[in-house]
């Protein structure tokens, strides 16, 4: 048991959440996935924002890891696919989806509520009001009057996200 100097407000940022000990960035909005945790912190610099408890990848089809940025977004659509081996599902209007690589995205579930357990085809599962949430304050900056799909541009980036273990 590490030794008490006094009480705390709040844990250090690389105790609890982010583990590393330096941060991907100081001055820019980023999320951080932690799949050990099931979590999912926002982050203003090295100031964490919010968390939420998520569910990820099963170990058959597990979320990617590395550094990405948001690459697009739809406010909501029907997600389908899967195999034979590892199951289909065809999932009509899941809401605030954020693409951050390939297929791999953020977005709302409706089809359980087990957050916390790996449960995924490889996306990270939120609630919606947790989804909606992450979906208003990553970048690009969604725009009601916009198309349906949305990329970041150059003034407009897409917010970085950290995948790991």
């Amino acid at each position: 048991m590490p030794p008490r100097y006094g009480p705390q407000l709040a844990p250090p940022v690389t105790y609890g959440y982010h583990r590393e000990a330096t941060l991907p960035t100081a001055t820019e909005k980023w999320i951080d996935v932690d799949l050990s945790e099931q979590r999912v912190v926002a982050y203003e610099g090295a100031q964490a924002v919010r968390a939420f408890t998520v569910s990820t990848g099963l170990p058959a089809t597990p979320t990617v890891q590395g550094q990405f940025r948001i690459r697009m977004k739809v406010r909501a659509q029907t997600m389908y696919g899967g195999s034979a081996q590892y199951g289909y599902y065809n999932l009509p209007n899941v809401e605030w989806v954020q693409y951050f690589y390939e297929e791999y995205a953020f977005h709302g579930t409706y089809w359980h509520n087990n957050f916390g357990q790996p449960m995924s085809h490889g996306c990270v599962n939120m609630t919606n009001d947790d989804a909606q949430w992450l979906f208003a304050w990553a970048g690009p900056t969604w725009h009601e009057d916009g198309p349906t799909w949305q990329k970041p541009t150059t003034p407009n980036l897409g917010t970085l996200v950290v995948v790991h273990e």
